[in-house]
């Protein structure tokens, strides 16, 4: 098992035996959707570390984005909970990068391009640079963000 998963279990433990309602059900949920991605697909498989982040920071958006509907249902006991929910599952995620590190990284990964390349990155060197950003930010920036200063810094 990846590390992450086992201080999940191990916390989740702690918060049953605390009577703590809120950490047990994110935890679970958090534990569910991770035992859910390892029996994707065609053989079960152990996830890796940074596949576990990825999936806990889609089950951070899943409750902010439920939280939001729940909000325009005007279900406010909704909104807290699922807003908890986020908050609990959000402290076994990596910080995240600000915006001056997030920067750093793609105009450090630009200019890799370039000295490769001999030439300043155009527009058609988008895919190659996200795909080398990807792995420097997983889990620290949302993809929209990161694909926005790429954007910009090849223009």
């Amino acid at each position: 098992m990846a590390a992450l998963k086992d201080r999940l279990q191990v916390d989740l433990v702690a918060a049953i035996k605390a009577h703590d309602e809120a950490t047990k059900s994110a935890l679970r949920m958090a534990l569910a959707a991770i035992g859910t991605e390892e029996v994707a697909g065609k053989a079960a498989r152990e996830l890796s570390e940074a596949e576990e982040l990825t999936v806990l920071t889609k089950e951070v958006a899943k409750r902010k984005d439920s939280a939001e509907a729940y909000a325009a249902g005007g279900r406010d006991d909704l909104v807290a909970k699922e807003l908890r929910a986020a908050e609990i599952v959000q402290r076994y995620l990596p910080a995240a990068l600000s915006d001056a590190e997030l920067d750093e990284i793609v105009a450090d990964e630009v200019a890799k391009v370039a000295a490769a390349s001999g030439e300043a990155p155009t527009m058609r060197s988008m895919g190659p640079l996200m795909k080398a950003v990807g792995p420097r930010v997983a889990g620290r920036a949302n993809g929209s963000v990161v694909a926005a200063k790429v954007r910009a810094a090849l223009t």
